[in-house]
C-alpha cells in the first residue's frame, strides 16, 4: 500500500521533544506535491517523477554538476512522522514508518548550491512510538561535492507514567513507571477527580495533556501533566461539554485535535487543543454526524483520518481530517461493514492495517486501509477467533503483535502479525488476566504490557517477549486502582 509523503515548504514546524509551542500540522489525506529539491530515501525512476520507497516526489530539479546532495543516515528510527528541515527554499522532508525497525536508512536533500550554509534540524519527532532524534554533523557549508556524513540518531522514549480512568469512582489513577522493569509507583496526589463515569482516556503525543471522556455527565475532562511528577492538574475551562454519553476519546498524532464519540447522539465531537494550556475549542461544524451508537474512535498514525466504530449497525465510518482546522469529512464508500458489534480499534504503526474487536462474536477482524482514500478492505482469514467478550485491542509499537482483552474469559488473546497483516495466535495464548480485563496497552519500547481489570479494581504489569510476543506477569499481586478501571493510557 502506498504511504502518502508528508512534505511542505510552508509546514508549521512541530516541537522538538518536550516543546508544545509549535507543531507541523498533519498533511491532507491525499498526497501533496513536495517542495522543489526535496527528496527522501532511495531514488528510482518512475517516469517524470522520483519514487521514494513507497511514495513519489514531484518537481525534482534537473541534474547539474554545480549542485550537490546534502544527506546521510538515520539510525534507530521506529516511529512515524519524523521530519527534518534545512533553511528555505529546500523545505521540510518527512519520513514514512520504518518497516525494518531500528535499521539505518539514508536521506538526502538534492540540488544544494555550492557555498550554501546548512543546518539540519528535527522539526517533528516520531510518534507511534514516541522517539527523540538528535542530529550529528548537521551544520556546515556545502562545498563542491556531496555531503554524506550527517547522522540522525533516534531513540525510543521510555514510558514515564500510566493513567487509568476509573468508571465507578469517577477519578483517574496515576502511576510512575520504572523504565528498567516496568514496575509502577502511585503518583503523589493520585487518584485525581474526573467527571461522572469516566470511560476513556488519551494522552497527547507530547506527554503534556490528558483527556478523559465522562459518559455520565456528557463532558470531557482536560488535564495538564506535570512532566516531573506525573500529577494531573485540570486545565482552565475543564470539563468541556460533549454530545450525549461520550464513550471514547482520541488525540491526533500532531497533538492538535481531540475527537470524542457521543454514544447516544450518533455523532463525533471535535476540538482544537491550545498548545499553551491544553484547553479545548470546538471545531467549526462539530459535532459531526456518525452512525448508530458510536463506541470507539481512533486517528491513524499519520493523522490523515478518524475511524469510528458503530455498535448498533456493525460498521466503521472513515473521515478525512482537515489538517488546518480539524474538521471531518466522510470518505467515499464510508461506512464500511465490519461485523456485528465493533467494540475497539487499533492501527499498526505503519497505518496499513486496522484491527477491530467484536463484542458479540468473540472475534477480531482485520482490514487493510488505503493510505490515499481511507478505503477499508477485509484481510484473508478475517475474522480471527478471540475469547468471550473482547473489549480492548492494542498493537505493539513495532507492529509485530496484537493483543485483545476478553472480559468474559478473564484472559488476553495474543497474535503475531504476518507480512500481509493476517494474524496467527501466539504460542501460549490466551494469557491469564484478572477479573474482567477491560483495557490493554503496550509501552513505547514494546517491553511491557499493562492491563486494567475492571472486575477486580486492579492494574497488572506484564513483560513482553521480544521474539515470541508471550506475556508474563511481572508481579503476583496487581496494583490497586480506583473502582471500575475501564481504560488506560501511557505517557512518555
Amino acid at each position: 500500500m502506498k504511504e502518502p509523503i508528508r512534505c511542505s515548504n510552508s509546514a508549521r514546524a512541530a516541537e522538538p521533544a518536550g516543546n508544545a509551542n509549535s507543531r507541523v500540522r498533519p498533511p491532507a489525506w491525499l498526497a501533496i506535491r513536495l517542495a522543489p529539491f526535496v527528496v527522501a530515501l532511495t531514488l528510482t525512476g518512475c517516469g517524470g517523477c522520483t519514487r521514494i520507497g513507497a511514495a513519489e516526489i514531484l518537481d525534482r530539479p534537473p541534474t547539474d554538476p554545480t549542485f550537490s546532495t546534502l544527506g546521510g543516515t538515520i539510525d534507530g528510527l521506529v516511529g512515524t512522522r519524523l521530519a527534518l528541515s534545512i533553511p528555505s527554499p529546500y523545505g521540510v522532508q518527512q519520513f514514512p514508518y520504518n518497516n525494518s525497525p531500528g535499521a539505518a536508512r539514508t536521506f538526502g536533500f538534492v540540488g544544494i548550491a555550492s557555498e550554501t550554509p546548512y543546518d539540519v534540524a528535527v522539526v517533528t519527532r516520531p510518534t507511534h512510538p514516541s522517539q527523540t532524534c538528535v542530529v550529528v554533523n548537521g551544520s556546515g557549508t556545502v562545498g563542491n561535492g556531496d555531503v554524506t556524513n550527517i547522522v540522525v540518531n533516534c531513540t525510543t522514549n521510555p514510558p514515564r507514567f500510566v493513567y487509568v480512568a476509573n468508571n465507578r469512582s469517577n477519578d483517574v489513577s496515576g502511576y510512575t513507571v520504572d523504565p528498567t522493569n516496568g514496575a509502577l509507583i502511585p503518583v503523589v496526589g493520585s487518584p485525581f477527580a474526573a467527571g461522572s463515569g469516566p470511560d476513556s482516556i488519551a494522552v497527547d503525543a507530547t506527554g503534556s495533556f490528558a483527556y478523559v471522556s465522562n459518559q455520565g455527565d456528557s463532558t470531557i475532562s482536560a488535564f495538564a501533566i506535570d512532566r516531573s511528577t506525573g500529577a494531573l492538574r485540570p486545565v482552565a475551562g475543564s470539563p468541556f461539554g460533549t454530545g450525549a454519553a461520550p464513550t471514547s476519546v482520541a488525540v491526533d498524532p500532531s497533538s492538535s485535535f481531540v475527537y470524542v464519540t457521543n454514544g447516544t447522539a450518533a455523532s463525533v465531537s471535535a476540538y482544537t487543543i491550545s498548545t499553551l494550556t491544553g484547553a479545548l475549542t470546538v471545531v467549526v461544524g462539530s459535532p459531526f454526524a456518525a452512525g448508530g451508537s458510536p463506541r470507539a474512535v481512533v486517528v491513524d498514525p499519520w493523522g490523515r483520518g478518524a475511524f469510528v466504530a458503530h455498535q448498533a449497525d456493525g460498521t466503521v465510518s472513515v473521515f478525512s481530517i482537515n489538517p488546518a482546522v480539524g474538521a471531518m469529512t466522510a470518505v467515499g464508500g464510508s461506512p464500511f461493514a465490519v461485523g456485528t458489534a465493533p467494540q475497539a480499534l487499533a492501527f499498526t504503526p505503519s497505518a496499513e492495517y486496522l484491527y477491530i474487536a467484536d463484542a458479540t462474536t468473540s472475534s477480531l477482524s482485520a482490514f487493510s486501509v488505503d493510505g490515499s482514500t481511507g478505503v477499508m478492505r477485509v484481510l484473508s482469514g478475517s475474522p480471527f477467533s478471540a475469547g468471550a467478550g473482547p473489549h480492548s485491542v492494542a498493537v505493539d509499537p513495532f507492529g509485530r503483535f496484537v493483543y485483545i482483552t476478553n472480559e468474559a474469559d478473564n484472559n488476553i488473546s495474543g497474535y503475531g502479525v504476518g507480512a500481509s497483516g493476517t494474524l496467527v495466535p501466539l504460542v501460549g495464548s490466551p494469557f491469564a488476566a484478572g477479573q474482567q480485563p477491560s483495557s490493554v496497552s503496550i509501552d513505547p519500547t514494546g517491553r511491557f504490557a499493562y492491563v486494567a481489570n475492571s472486575g477486580a479494581d486492579t492494574l497488572a504489569v506484564y513483560s513482553v517477549d521480544a521474539g515470541t510476543g508471550a506475556l508474563t506477569a511481572r508481579t503476583r499481586a496487581p496494583l490497586p486502582t480506583g473502582n471500575g478501571p475501564m481504560a488506560l493510557a501511557i505517557s512518555d
